[in-house]
């Protein structure tokens, strides 16, 4: 029987071959699509297959979670264009039956030299899934969301191994980056966690905020070391108007 990882890559990898098998993993009558931007259920699926067909896409996978009934990845895409993403799949009876994704332009390398995809790979650590993810619920709880940077120490290594495109490593630099000013007031405004999703030493929350004013959702990837975060992967996508929506289910 394939895992849900297995089953994951053969869906996405499938933007990239065209191969029809692909659409099997999918349950079309209970598909539940989160990306704004793709119609419900598997028309819409079809149809954003066959559009990106036509980028000649290359589908390239950094990171396979699984956790539970979902199965997480961590991807670059190119299609007509460098992107990092994150993709989230519900199963049920191996089928895929809903779908997150977060997605915005590879930026890079950061000041730190370091790329959105390179850095650490291997999953470890498997019995402290659950302790690390208690641990990220309360950094994000408490840090990005309830704003309390006093804390970072108690939940991120000095020494952070950073990958998001505008930050140098260390703590400091996201401390300052979290809490900067702007025309708008808060720059990076982190309003509600809608999901936690772990494994092993790879915690990925998926969050709603703004930045720049702007509505949006961050993916924060962390691993965790030594009960401490001590790297952090992310993307960050504007939430388009309800009016552009093409399905209603929402993006989280």
């Amino acid at each position: 029987m394939a895992s849900k990882k297995d089953l994951l890559q053969r869906l996405l990898k499938g933007i990239e071959t065209g191969d029809a098998d692909a659409a099997a993993v999918v349950n079309e009558e209970r598909y539940i699509q989160h990306n704004p931007q793709t119609r419900e259920g598997g028309p819409g699926l079809a149809e954003l297959f066959a559009r990106l067909s036509k980028t000649s896409p290359k589908v390239t996978f950094c990171r396979v979670f699984e956790d539970g009934d979902f199965a997480f990845a961590h991807n670059e895409y190119d299609f007509s264009g460098l992107r990092a993403a994150f993709e989230v799949f519900r199963f049920e009876d191996d089928l895929a039956v809903e779908h997150w994704d977060n997605i915005q332009r590879l930026e890079g390398p950061n000041p730190s030299g370091r790329g959105m995809m390179d850095g650490a790979t291997e999953i470890l650590d498997h019995d402290k899934t659950e302790q690390n993810r208690a641990l990220v619920r309360a950094f994000v709880t408490e840090v990005l969301i309830g704003r309390r940077f006093e804390l970072l120490p108690k939940y991120v290594d000095d020494r952070l191994i950073q990958h998001d495109p505008t930050l140098v490593d260390g703590r400091q630099a996201w401390h300052d980056a979290l809490g900067a000013t702007g025309e708008n007031g808060v720059r990076i405004s982190y309003d509600r966690l809608h999901r936690v999703l772990a494994e092993g030493n790879f915690v990925l929350s998926i969050c709603e905020g703004a930045r720049d004013g702007v509505h949006s959702s961050f993916y924060d990837l962390l691993r965790v070391s030594d009960n401490r975060i001590a790297e952090h992967w992310n993307t960050v996508e504007a939430i388009p108007p309800r009016s552009e929506w093409k399905n209603d289910n929402g993006k989280f």
